[in-house]
């Protein structure tokens, strides 16, 4: 697996930033799938204060949490707040505001196709990882984790009594690059595991795909 360990969240994220505005100055047109977490948080501040041009970039959700999408829990308000909003690009997200899960990932599963998504133009998505393996809304023992032949569905997460909106195992890994950013302590003991072959859905998207690792040294000080 390809792993690059750095001090700190900052210098992960600095590293993320790094990488992300390469990627957009090589070429024309570029989608980029954004997180919610606080890693993700830190890399939009940094891209948000860079010169960077962002005409042909789509940006869209890679997952989101069933509440409003003026909800202090709402990734996409936190993608607003830290980096669309203030470098003028549009943000595809789900809308939350549809009475129904299933319906909202339906919805946003052809706004993705509409905007070929993964199909024209280069492709980059972040991700998180949580401490259980999850990536996205993808949750270990959990439906999304079977689903084939769909881009976006909604997850029941038992473990948070709660839907989420969530891109699939095809989507993510379908990303010409895929960067995962994990940090935190909380995370070295899954971290080992997914190094010794173990099965979780970061792990599963990582082997499915192009994936870069950016670990702070904590996440991996048991590697």
């Amino acid at each position: 697996m390809n792993f690059h360990i750095h001090k700190d969240l900052d210098a992960v994220a600095t590293a993320a930033a790094d990488r992300v505005e390469v990627e957009i100055a090589r070429h024309k047109t570029i989608s980029v799938g954004l997180a919610g977490g606080s890693t993700p948080r830190m890399v939009h501040q940094i891209l948000a204060n860079r010169p960077i041009d962002w005409t042909g970039v789509t940006a869209w959700m890679t997952d989101e949490r069933w509440v409003d999408p003026g909800d202090s829990e709402s990734n996409q308000r936190m993608a607003r707040e830290t980096l669309t909003a203030d470098v003028g690009l549009t943000l595809l997200a789900p809308d939350t505001t549809l009475k129904d899960p299933q319906d909202c990932a339906e919805s946003f599963e052809n706004t993705l196709g509409e905007h070929h998504i993964h199909v024209n133009g280069r492709s980059l998505v972040m991700l998180g990882m949580g401490p259980d393996g999850h990536t996205a809304s993808l949750f270990p023992r959990t439906d999304a984790l079977t689903v084939s032949g769909r881009s976006y569905v909604a997850n029941w997460v038992s473990s948070h009594d709660s839907w989420r909106l969530t891109a699939t195992y095809e989507l993510l890994s379908a990303a010409d690059t895929i960067l995962f950013l994990v940090t935190g302590e909380s995370k070295a003991e899954v971290m080992a595991d997914i190094a010794s072959g173990g099965d979780f859905p970061a792990a599963t998207v990582s082997r499915m795909g192009n994936a870069v690792w950016l670990l702070d040294e904590a996440a991996a000080s048991k590697l």
